[in-house]
Formats: C-alpha cells, structure tokens, sequence
C-alpha cells in the first residue's frame, strides 16, 4: 500500500458561514457552524488518506480538551505526537462568506519545543508544512538518504527553511510565500538546490519551474463553495500522486483537479465523504 507521511501543524477548526466579514466592533449572527480538525499538514494527511494511502502524521498535540477533540478527527491515521509537556494545541477560527472566500485567525506552534521525532519508516513521500521545523529537518534528512520525494508546503517563509530547502525535492508555494530580500522565490527555490518549485493562485495558473524551465499550468475553473482547505487538499493529492510515482507535470495536474473540486462543498475534506 502506497505510505505518505506528512509533519506538521495540526489545528482545531471553528469555522462560521456568513453572508459577509463582519466589520471592527460589530457582532453578527452566523448562518452556520462547524467544528473540525484542521492544520496543513494534518489535511494534507487526511487528504491522501481519503484518495487511498496509508499515512503517519508527526504533529503536536499535547494532552488538553482540545487535542482530544483533534484526535477524534484522524481515524485511520497513525499519529506520532511530538508534543513537549505542557502544549496546548492551538484553535483556529474562520468565517466564510457566500463567495467561498475565507477569513482565519489562528494561533500557531511558534515557539514551542519538540521531541525527536520517531524513525521514518516505510514513506513512498514526506510532507512539511514547516511548522515543526526541527522535527521537519531530521525526517528530511533520512528521507533524503533513502531516495524519498520531500514536499514542501510553502504557506508562509518560516525560520529554518534556509537550512531545509536542499532536502526538498519538491516546493509547493502558496500565492502569499515570500522570502525576505528577494521578489522572485522561486528562483531563491531552485537556487537553494529544489529541484522542482510551483506556485498557485487561488483558481489562477500555477507557476512551476523544473530544472530552469518556467511554465505554466491551468487550474479547473468550478463554482466555488468554500475556499477553506483548498491548498492542503492540493499539497495531499501531490504527495499521494508523487508517492505513487506520477510523473511531476501530471501530480501537479491531478492535485489541481482535486483542490478545484474540493472547493465546490463545504469543509475541506466533505469531497471525500460525500
């Protein structure tokens, strides 16, 4: 069976549908609300559980109400919590409008201290969020040393990613990623030894650069629902086509069709059960 490992943040998700961001100092009604796990990596982990895998996930959880509650959202997933004693597994809110678009506020594992993570056993791919960097570093390395496709989910720059960016087989930034003192990070990418490094817009086309070759790749054009997920579905469906062996051009491909049709339901992982 193909195995997907995925480290990273892990989050619980309150999330509030509203007919529009309410504005500073005003209180409005939420026409719905749901709770739910959520986090890059662990979506990510969910998501190519959902398209086959089976997937370990090296988070931090803790021991709180709160982690408890995440943890009822990953069944079928083997957890590896790396957690110090004392942390407080972070909560996050989201209001989305009738547009699909998605406001979030959400605290993060900034700061916290880790234990070593467990041995990397049998992966066919590894993804980072970036967010566990110490843990992130040392599966890299060993994954690395044995020939395993890395992947980056470029959220946001994070201190470390200097010294993680030449074990990285795969970068997939989102369209906020910046590096500071440089307007190209792709180039900065590839120049730091990834191989492969794409970009996405929301529904706009991803950029990639692959061995010095920029090009582009179109993204299906659906009727959005919620925007909630979407690029932790799309960096999901690349690990699991890339630990199946897909070629990079046709992995990117299919996690685009994926991430596209996951925004056409409410929550990020409700295409998967419906």
């Amino acid at each position: 069976m193909t195995s997907v490992w995925a480290c990273g943040l892990s989050t619980l998700d309150l999330t509030y549908r509203v007919p529009a961001p309410p504005p500073p100092g005003i209180k409005i009604a939420a026409e719905s609300a749901a709770v739910d796990a959520g986090g890059p990596a662990l979506n990510a982990a969910r998501t190519a559980r959902a398209l086959g895998a089976e997937v370990t996930l090296v988070t931090a959880l803790g021991n709180t109400p709160v982690s408890s509650l995440i943890r009822e959202f990953l069944g079928g997933v083997t957890v590896h919590d790396v957690a110090e004693s004392g942390y407080r597994a972070p909560v996050s809110s989201a209001a989305v409008d009738v547009t699909g678009a998605r406001t979030i506020v959400s605290a993060n594992a900034e700061g916290a201290q880790f234990i070593t993570p467990p041995h990397l056993g049998p992966c066919d791919a590894l993804l980072i969020d970036g967010h566990l960097m110490d843990p992130s570093i040392e599966l890299a390395r060993t994954a690395r040393e044995r020939g395993i496709p890395v992947i980056l989910d470029g959220g946001s720059w994070k201190d470390g990613l200097d010294e993680l960016a030449p074990l990285l087989t795969v970068a997939a930034l989102s369209d906020d990623f910046a590096v500071p003192g440089t307007s190209d990070p792709l180039a900065w990418c590839a120049e730091h030894g990834i191989g492969v490094v794409l970009q996405t817009h929301g529904a706009g086309v991803i950029e990639v650069l692959s061995d010095g070759e920029r090009s582009r790749i179109e993204v299906p054009q659906v009727e959005v629902v919620d925007t909630l997920g979407a690029g932790d579905v799309f960096h999901g469906a690349l690990a699991y086509a890339l630990a199946t062996g897909s070629p990079i051009g046709d992995a990117i491909r299919g996690a685009a069709v994926i991430a596209s049709e996951s925004v056409r339901h409410e929550g990020a992982l409700t295409w998967a059960v419906r």
